[in-house]
């Protein structure tokens, strides 16, 4: 009988912290429709998966209290425009100071004059390009790295490959991240020697490539570097198919890691290359989740699935938040900012830090490459090694 009072007791107090506990609530403007939908509901995975294990943990600790974390979601519809309206709703309606990064960086550059201009702090990893970080904003952080390092890393990877390859072609969604990375591809085939036969874009939302296809069967280019997001990456794989343009690379941004990329275009993903932000091959130590490992295991036990790294970066940004408020010991915007602005820690992600302008500037990128269905990693450490030249469709 008294163990039974005494566990009533220890039921009541549990009960009683936690009704007493105090609620961050963080803001986050994502697409869970539209064009981005995909890439949208693995950056929601990204943050719940964050928000749930430390919640289950007591909560983010600032000074001496802690709080448990209530995220507020709204759907920007995949539309900057309406990313920029529902950040500074849920700055200045719901009193939200603190902001998880939407996906695109369309959206994410669109949202971060909003921060800006209210003071508020946003930490993303949602987007990618240059030009959020050239607007001498103090209060936006990425943990992506830039989207020119997508088409580095791809070209990097095509010429360490033997045969070497002579020529490139490079496509690219007419975005600000796809410019990016596309011309991030241009830079470094140039530096490689690697003979350009077409730099070309095309229109955002395009149904049909057909007049590029064309192009490319023409100039017959031994290394394709498609740079857009995942319905382009698919778009540009069916079509590429159609008009038997066999490439002995083909490299896409955004799309091979995505789970759906294999479920929807079955064994034709097979040996495209995708570059990454985060790779489950990674081994760091993590104050979190314990480790690289750990995350993954946390991740697969929720969602019954592989992380990829849209995913991963939601986390990541969390994470990074948690540990600037932890840091600052407390809510001060200020302070967190110069906690964000000092941090150099190992997380499942990598190194997380951030140079003066708020970009990530202590982790790598990797490529995986689609092998019997699933994304391996293969530079610049492998997994399994990379399959050159890439067999023709069949």
């Amino acid at each position: 009988m008294r163990v039974l009072g005494l566990l009533f007791l220890l039921l009541g107090w549990s009960l009683s912290v936690a009704l007493s506990q105090e609620v961050l609530r963080l803001g986050a403007a994502v697409s869970f429709t539209g064009k981005y939908a995909k890439e949208g509901e693995l950056l929601k995975k990204g943050y719940e998966l964050w928000k749930e294990t430390v919640n289950s943990r007591g909560g983010v600790k600032v000074g001496d209290k802690r709080y448990r974390v209530e995220i507020v979601y709204y759907d920007d519809q995949s539309d900057p425009r309406t990313t920029a309206k529902l950040v500074e709703k849920l700055i200045t309606e719901e009193g939200i100071r603190f902001i998880l990064g939407p996906y695109g960086s369309s959206q994410v550059f669109a949202s971060a004059g909003v921060v800006e201009k209210h003071r508020a702090l946003m930490v993303q990893g949602g987007g990618a390009s240059s030009k959020i970080y050239k607007q001498g904003y103090k209060h936006v952080f990425g943990v992506f790295n830039v989207a020119s390092d997508y088409g580095k890393n791809l070209i990097e990877l095509a010429v360490s490959l033997k045969p070497k390859p002579k020529s490139v072609a490079i496509i690219y969604e007419k975005d600000i991240f796809s410019e990016d990375a596309a011309r991030g591809a241009l830079k470094t085939a140039k530096r490689h020697g690697l003979r350009v036969v077409l730099f070309e874009s095309y229109p955002k939302g395009t149904q049909d490539l057909s007049s590029l296809m064309l192009k490319l069967r023409l100039k017959k280019p031994e290394v394709v570097i498609g740079a857009g997001h995942f319905k382009d990456s698919v778009l540009v794989v069916k079509q590429l198919k159609q008009f038997r343009i066999n490439p002995k690379f083909l490299g896409l941004t955004v799309g091979p890691p995505v789970p759906a990329f294999v479920k929807a275009l079955g064994k034709d993903a097979e040996f495209i290359f995708g570059p990454v932000q985060w790779t489950k091959a990674f081994s760091y130590k993590d104050p979190l989740f314990g480790s690289t490992r750990g995350y993954v295991k946390a991740f697969r036990k929720k969602y019954g699935e592989e992380p990829e790294y849209h995913a991963a970066g939601g986390t990541a940004a969390a994470l990074a938040l948690q540990l600037a408020l932890e840091r600052a010991g407390s809510l001060d915007i200020d302070r967190v900012r110069e906690a964000l602005l000092s941090m150099k820690e190992e997380t499942f992600y990598g190194i997380i830090g951030f140079d003066e302008t708020g970009k990530i500037n202590t982790k790598p990128m990797a490529v995986i490459q689609i092998q019997g269905g699933k994304p391996l990693t293969v530079y610049p450490f492998q997994e399994a090694e990379p399959v050159y030249p890439k067999p023709a469709w069949k």
